[in-house]
């Protein structure tokens, strides 16, 4: 750069002042990193970083949307602490979703065939029923409980076997070794949404998964402000991805990145409260009468449980409880049992929807929300009827919650109150 002159013109000396920094000034957090464009000196050294960014090469970056310092770092990071022992790559993406849907468009194409899991998440499944149908993709759904007996469900064209452990809102636990090696040995690909328990209390890699798909935005973000999701590949399925990546203009910016790599640095001291917590909640709603059952792996009476024990390390904070539905439509002292009939059925329903609003409204730190991860805790009653189609759900209503960082005691009591508010509509 050439020493600046008094005649030059603010015009031009805005554009090149201040676009350097000591960099031996070492800070405890990684610079951000906001670019779009990135600067060559020579033509064949863009040409040769550009011929890098588009095979995949490791940290070679052309364009703000191929990588960044910033996000760089953060990829090393979910390549090292998601695949843990294995040569693994980790790509970001703007949401979990925007992962699942990549990653999916990266390893199938018209006229293959995906088995998945029948308790997966609901976009998940809308994403596999919708646009990859009308590409031509068929998908099978299989019960979660089906272990080595995916083998009887292959086909010649199968291309994934895709998981997730525990299952949404009903959390069935799934014996992912088990599948992993028949997909592997059928030439297919696992692929598991590993929501629930990473960063921390599963190691997917070492039960034989190809693909770990992270939403990002939950623990590992803890803050509940930050969208974000990540692929993290076995190192050999990593040019199909990326090239998916690359093709589809998937990228995220530095300032969310580095949310994501600050979040991280406390994930295991979070996940571990979580855990502690939910386990509190979940022993004391097991001992209340208006509960039928709670859905939390931990415990001894989840029928995965020592499924659970053999694979995963801890739990978090998320897990669903049923109500018990005679209860709820128990009548009033004094006044006749009702008799089914249509009109009574939805009669019935009406009052279970009313008293899900009494036990989920107004509480104090049990908010109403869909997502989960991060420091709030939050309740939303499960929806699940459309989203089951080979374990279709017959229990009682299903609510879901999320025990974020706040006193266990405190939470227990505002569940509490809500259970109570349950109980005074007639």
């Amino acid at each position: 750069m050439s020493e600046p002159s008094p005649q030059d013109s603010i015009a031009s000396r805005v554009t090149e002042i201040s676009r350097r920094f000591d960099e031996k000034i070492v800070t405890a957090n990684l610079p951000v990193y906001r670019a779009s464009t990135v600067l060559f000196d020579t033509l064949e050294q863009a040409y040769a970083t550009g011929a890098a960014a588009t095979a995949g090469e490791w940290h070679a970056s052309s364009y703000g949307t191929a990588g960044t310092p910033t996000t760089f770092a953060l990829m090393d990071a979910l390549a090292e602490i998601e695949g843990r022992g294995h040569e693994c790559r980790a790509a970001v993406m703007p949401s979990g979703l925007s992962a699942i849907s990549v990653t999916l468009l990266a390893y199938l194409k018209t006229g293959d065939h995906m088995l998945m899991s029948d308790s997966v998440y609901g976009p998940a499944r809308t994403f596999a029923s919708g646009m990859l149908a009308r590409m031509g993709v068929e998908t099978t759904f299989f019960d979660p409980a089906i272990g080595a007996g995916i083998a009887q469900l292959m086909r010649p064209n199968t291309r994934i076997v895709y998981l997730e452990s525990p299952g949404s809102y009903t959390f069935e636990i799934q014996d992912v070794p088990a599948i992993c090696a028949v997909a592997r040995s059928r030439g297919a690909i696992s692929v598991i949404d590993n929501a629930w328990a990473s960063p921390v209390f599963a190691r997917p890699f070492d039960w034989g998964v190809d693909v770990s798909l992270l939403p990002l935005t939950k623990y590992w973000s803890g803050h509940a402000d930050v969208l974000m999701g990540a692929a993290v590949v076995r190192k050999e399925l990593w040019a199909p991805l990326w090239t998916a990546v690359r093709q589809t203009g998937t990228c995220v910016g530095g300032d969310d990145a580095f949310l994501i790599l600050r979040g991280l640095r406390t994930v295991d001291v979070r996940m571990r409260r979580h855990q502690q917590t939910a386990l509190q909640v979940a022993q004391w709603l097991e001992q209340r009468p208006e509960v039928a059952s709670v859905l939390h792996p931990a415990l001894q009476s989840h029928p995965g449980h020592a499924l659970w024990r053999r694979d995963f390390s801890g739990s978090s904070g998320l897990f669903s409880f049923e109500l018990d539905r005679e209860r709820l439509l128990a009548p009033a002292a004094g006044q006749p049992a009702l008799t089914a009939s249509p009109a009574v059925d939805a009669q019935a329903e009406q009052r279970i929807a009313r008293k899900l609003a009494a036990l989920c409204e107004g509480r104090r730190f049990f908010r109403i929300g869909y997502s989960w991860g991060g420091y709030e805790s939050l309740m939303v009653p499960g929806r699940i009827s459309a989203l089951r189609t080979t374990n279709p759900w017959v229990g009682g209503p299903l609510v879901r919650l999320h025990c974020g960082l706040e006193e266990p005691a405190d939470l227990i009591a505002d569940l509490q109150a809500g259970l109570e508010a349950m109980s005074q509509v007639s």
